[in-house]
């Protein structure tokens, strides 16, 4: 039983008491936040394609929008970008999110936050919670399994910006998704090396 000394302890229990159901209200009538766009950025060219039309493209095969023509001028098989959105990598949750908390997994994030980021931010303090919380949260929602899509809707800022000079220098260094894997898995011992301790 709680016993109030003076009006002053009676206030801040009140007060603490209305704080804390407040926080527990918001944060579950509060919308979870996800990319709604992907903005590909090169100088000052930028084109966003929708996280809606990406999805839609996995799930059907088929492209729509401004999606259908990239795709299209990029001669790109709809297809083959629809299972390259639905390659699913089975990821423990609790080990992958030790593992991002490493030394190793902290410069294998920032090397990829080199490449995504929120739009117009990339620094490190932003870019690279972002795609932990991407990462945890994707994991969650696919129950264990992560893929594009899945990344996209736990992503924590509207538009993620793609950094298309970063991305093609990554690409011109592995000429298949096996290259780009064991790139940035074998990399961050590089990394460790230039790192300040």
């Amino acid at each position: 039983m709680l016993r109030f000394t003076s009006d002053q302890s009676r206030r801040r229990a009140v007060l603490a008491l209305t704080t804390g159901l407040g926080i527990g209200l918001g944060s579950l009538l509060a919308p979870a936040h996800a990319a709604k766009d992907v903005a590909f950025v090169s100088g000052a060219f930028r084109r966003s394609i929708s996280v809606a039309d990406l999805a839609y493209l996995a799930d059907t095969g088929k492209p729509r929008g401004l999606l259908a023509d990239i795709l299209r001028l990029s001669r790109q098989d709809p297809e083959a970008v629809a299972k390259l959105l639905n390659q699913k990598l089975d990821l423990p949750l609790v080990l992958t999110s030790r593992l991002m908390s490493t030394r190793i997994g902290d410069v294998i994030i920032q090397r990829v936050a080199k490449i995504i980021y929120p739009l117009m931010v990339p620094a490190p303090s932003v870019s690279v919670p972002a795609i932990r919380a991407g990462v945890i949260n994707g994991l969650q929602k696919g129950s264990g399994g992560l893929n594009a899509i899945k990344f996209l809707e736990a992503y924590p800022a509207e538009i993620m910006e793609v950094n298309i000079p970063a991305l093609m220098a990554v690409i011109e260094k592995a000429e298949s998704i096996a290259g780009l894997v064991k790139f940035f898995s074998e990399s961050p011992l590089d990394g460790l090396k230039e790192a300040k301790p």
